[in-house]
């Protein structure tokens, strides 16, 4: 999986790559000459009193040395571009892929997982590839041209490469083969951490509110110290290699000091090639060391890899058509024909056979119990997911045969929790059509109720929103997003309980403004108060998921036994009628 996210990522920087294999190989095989000129200096120069052999010979090394330091700088250089490019490109395509999801995916995921993922994830295998580029390109050069210019300078010395680095190679194998094992969990508690920190940030005020301090300290406690065990579980067994590879070298070095003397003493080989063959060895053996860090970091690089191609191969259930229409009449007519909605894995469907027809100038409000799949219901129209069964209708186009651009125009969506962004008034409100003038703006803020508020903020329309709107109330925060919907000027109107943090007078001046606003649109308002929905042109109350009755305030007063007792829970007879 590694190498398939690398390969394709890494095609557009082939001609980098390729330079930075020749620098590589250039400044690996400078470094191999290096010990040859040392042993030339001290066998023919040293040895032999020959002072010019020595310069002339130490000129070429500082040469070799320059030409070495040149490539390797150009190298480094040319990989942490590359590496930077990859990190840029898969983050950037998660993030696109995430942004195609449909709420269905993001369920599946979970935003602390995504995060993690687009992060976290995407840095360990651009770390991978720098690394890559910087030392591991060079590790095969070094090991085979280590081992020729060793057997250049003594062959039967070269027989002990041959019993040391297979045991180095079987050591390590061993220990990396359970580091894969113990990285996997080391991310997945990292997503743990971030999930419950989340949460616990997200929810303070309710922790705080039922004194919940010291349960959510211990769930964190958990959280954190699954994440520690499991973390030095893996530092347990990243701290074995080194001392492995330091004994392995250790002992080659002695070894090859004790041979290697007893081929000098019997007139067998030089001095000047014992040293250079032990730099040979060094390098063969830093080498491996250095292949060793590698191999403990391409583990959890892998685990990575894998969880970030898993967010990439995952195909959104809300696909845009492959020939998008575009409807002849653009009225904002809503039609849902049997409509059907069942999460994966799910007995039991959410919306069964669900048939309902909203038009312009007319308010079509939708009530029902907690759980009877009215937010669902909602969802639909913007595709935030798609019906397993059954059509939605705009102007008489299936929305999934709708471009993705032109369906979301049409619509102007207030979801049950309103979300702001950290920005100002005025960059939340433009934010569905970015062209919106300062006028606009405060006409849609006098309609929902906003602009005494916003005018009283430190800047007006440039007052700075905190992220989710953490700095202003629940009722203003419904109130912003409310006028977010009314900048957009969209054919369809959806409210999803959006009037739920607001005080009965303050609702009520919202509606009447919002009925001459909206007088040539479609409207579609989700409920739980009566009081909200009762003048509405048509209501649509659900149950269990069906559609039980349609009608007005008065005709379900009468006929439908269902809305008539979520009326009388909030209402007295008298106020009902």
């Amino acid at each position: 999986m590694l190498v398939r996210l690398l390969r394709a990522y890494l095609r557009p920087a082939a001609r980098p790559i390729a330079a930075i294999v020749a620098l590589q190989f250039t400044q690996t095989l400078a470094t191999l000459y290096l010990p040859t000129l040392n042993a030339d200096i001290i066998d023919n120069g040293v040895v032999k009193g020959d002072a010019g052999h020595i310069l002339r010979t130490g000129g070429v090394m500082l040469a070799v040395t320059l030409l070495q330091m040149v490539c390797a700088i150009a190298a480094v250089y040319l990989s942490a571009r590359t590496a930077m490019a990859l990190g840029r490109d898969l983050r950037a395509a998660v993030f696109d892929r995430v942004q195609s999801f449909s709420a269905r995916e993001l369920g599946r995921f979970g935003a602390p997982s995504l995060i993690t993922r687009t992060t976290n994830d995407v840095q360990q295998v651009q770390t991978l590839c720098l690394m890559t580029f910087t030392l591991m390109v060079t590790v095969p050069i070094m090991c085979v041209g280590g081992v020729v210019m060793a057997l250049n300078q003594d062959v039967p010395l070269s027989g002990l490469l041959l019993a040391l680095v297979p045991v180095l190679g079987v050591l390590i194998s061993l220990i990396v083969r359970r580091l894969r094992a113990a990285f996997r969990g080391v991310q997945e508690n990292v997503d743990r951490v971030n999930r419950v920190l989340r949460e616990q940030i997200t929810g303070i005020r309710v922790i705080r509110a039922f004194v919940r301090d010291g349960y959510e300290r211990e769930r964190f406690a958990g959280a954190n110290g699954a994440l520690r065990d499991v973390s030095l579980r893996a530092g347990r067994l990243m701290s074995l290699l080194f001392p492995v590879v330091g004994l392995v070298i250790n002992v080659s070095s002695v070894a090859v000091v004790w041979f290697g003397g007893h081929r000098i003493a019997g007139g067998d080989m030089e001095i000047g090639a014992l040293t250079a063959f032990l730099s040979y060895l060094m390098q063969i053996m830093m080498a491996v060391m250095m292949g060793t860090f590698m191999l403990m970091m391409v583990p959890r690089a892998e685990v990575c890899a894998e969880r970030v191609q898993e967010v990439l191969t995952t195909e959104s259930s809300v696909a845009p058509p492959a020939r998008p229409v575009t409807p002849a009449r653009q009225r904002g007519e809503l039609e849902l024909r049997g409509v059907e909605f069942r999460y994966p894995g799910a007995e039991e469907p959410v919306l069964r056979d669900v048939s309902l027809t909203a038009g312009p100038g007319r308010t079509t409000a939708v009530i029902g119990s907690t759980g009877s799949g009215k937010s669902t219901l909602i969802g639909l129209v913007p595709r935030l997911f798609d019906a397993t069964a059954g059509q939605v209708l705009i102007d008489g186009q299936d929305v999934r045969d709708l471009d993705p651009e032109q369906a979301g125009g049409r619509v102007g969506l207030v979801p049950q929790k309103p979300y702001l962004f950290s920005g100002t008034v005025a960059s939340n409100l433009r934010y569905g059509n970015p062209d919106a003038t300062d006028e606009q703006l405060w006409q849609a803020l006098e309609v929902a109720q906003a602009s005494e508020f916003v005018a009283a903020m430190e800047g007006g329309l440039a007052a700075p929103i905190a992220q989710g709107g953490g700095n202003v109330s629940g009722g203003q925060r419904q109130r912003l997003a409310i006028a977010r919907a009314l900048v957009r000027e969209p054919r369809i109107y959806l409210f999803d309980d959006s009037f739920s943090a607001l005080d009965y007078a303050t609702d009520a001046r919202l509606r009447a403004a919002l009925a001459r606003r909206t007088a040539d649109a479609t409207v579609i308002i989700v409920a739980q108060r009566v009081s909200t929905i009762r003048d509405a042109d048509q209501i649509v109350v659900l149950d269990e998921g069906r559609v039980v009755g349609t009608g007005t305030h008065q005709e379900l007063m009468e006929t439908n036994e269902t809305y008539r007792e979520i009326v009388l829970s909030q209402l007295t007879a008298e106020e009902a009628a």
